[in-house]
């Protein structure tokens, strides 16, 4: 089995290529909703960022105060990398579970906003960067999400930029609105499929 990571800038399309995948059957672990999921229901790490940051950044129903949290980190790397720290051992190991689940498959997808940014890369086979340009991007997120440039160009702060994200990346996938989608989704997945057939052959 392979595992395949998707990542990309805020609003590039890494949820649009990895709704493709799951459309053609691909397991596809999405690492933000997972760790979202774990800071609101794992005891073990709602305890430790009480410990780490304030036992008032949870609400009277024991979720997250999402809204505090973020203004604190987003524009303090110290803090973001503090929360990083204590979440993405915990969104490692539900990954490693949840891969021996699926071992049968041919391959699997971890996507992440930031893969490369936490090491989680060095875990994956192959990594795969969906890449939109800055502009684009910015006004993408503007309309989902309502929210200012200002506010958008605070959250690209806390990624890598662009050049080093496709430098690092093993395939790059052209999400523009010019370049079609579905068609380099579909080369790499046959690509992905025919790898396995080939490892499985050695043995």
């Amino acid at each position: 089995m392979l595992k395949i990571g998707i990542t990309g800038g805020i609003g590039s399309g890494k949820s649009t290529m990895c709704n493709i995948l799951k459309n053609l059957g691909v397991p596809v672990f999405t690492s933000d909703e997972v760790g979202r999921d774990l800071l609101n229901n794992d005891n073990y790490l709602k305890e430790q960022v009480k410990k780490t940051f304030d036992s008032d950044m949870y609400t009277s129903t024991g979720s997250l105060d999402r809204e505090r949290m973020a203004k604190l980190v987003f524009n303090n790397p110290e803090e973001l990398t503090k929360l990083n720290t204590l979440v993405h051992p915990r969104v490692k190991a539900e990954f490693d579970s949840w891969c021996k689940k699926n071992e049968k498959r041919a391959y699997v997808v971890k996507e992440a906003a930031i893969l490369f940014e936490t090491g989680q890369y060095q875990d994956l086979d192959k990594v795969i960067t969906v890449f939109c340009p800055r502009d684009i991007r910015i006004e993408r997120v503007k309309k989902r999400d309502g929210v200012s440039v200002e506010q958008i160009q605070g959250r690209m702060l806390n990624q890598i930029n662009d050049e080093e994200r496709n430098q690092l990346a093993d395939f790059i996938i052209l999400n523009d609105g010019k370049e079609e989608l579905l068609p380099q989704v579909m080369e790499l997945h046959e690509l992905f499929l025919n790898e396995d057939t080939k490892t499985k052959s050695l043995f």
